[in-house]
């Protein structure tokens, strides 16, 4: 039998007053000093696909109100909280207090696989830096962990949109293992 392409109907989605009421994964998405408006209208379609709790930005990253990142995200930044924040280091301490664990996808001396996490890792605050410096440094010692993805060809990194993606369904993945 021939595999079928679902028409747009038949694709299983949450209706506007279930978003309000579905337990979100435990995870926020910091987008810290962002330059692409495509690249953040991309995180915050991912995000919703993704169904994480919120995503917060900072530094000089646009906000989904802006008219490229408004474009690429094809409405999604209306179905995923989002919030701006003034001083993401400030919030990051909020968090940790609060029981949060606070990542940066990185490459760093020290990664941590994702299949290594445990339920105690979650609830997480993800951060994505900048697409050519990376995580900031002032961000980078409140993390707990690093995570990074493996390169096997020339390059040694991702699209800032695409690595948040990969990152964020692993995290899902390995959330909803437990």
């Amino acid at each position: 039998m021939a595999i079928r392409k679902l028409e747009h109907l038949e694709i299983p989605r949450l209706l506007p007053d279930e978003l309000k009421t579905k337990k979100r994964h435990p995870v926020l998405l910091l987008l810290h000093n962002i330059r692409s408006a495509h690249n953040v209208g991309s995180a915050l379609r991912t995000a919703d696909g993704a169904f994480i709790q919120e995503v917060l930005i900072s530094g000089f990253t646009p906000t989904p109100d802006h008219k490229s990142v408004y474009k690429t995200s094809l409405g999604a930044q209306d179905f995923v909280p989002w919030r701006l924040l003034p001083d993401p280091k400030e919030y990051l301490q909020e968090l940790k207090l609060s029981g949060y664990t606070v990542a940066a996808l990185e490459l760093t001396d020290r990664p941590t696989p994702i299949e290594n996490l445990q339920p105690s890792s979650f609830p997480m605050c993800l951060i994505a830096g900048n697409e050519v410096d990376g995580v900031d440094e002032s961000l980078m010692g409140m993390c707990d962990f690093a995570f990074e993805i493996p390169q096997y060809g020339a390059k040694q990194s991702l699209n800032v949109s695409v690595a948040v993606g990969i990152v964020l369904f692993d995290l899902i993945r390995q959330f909803r293992s437990f």
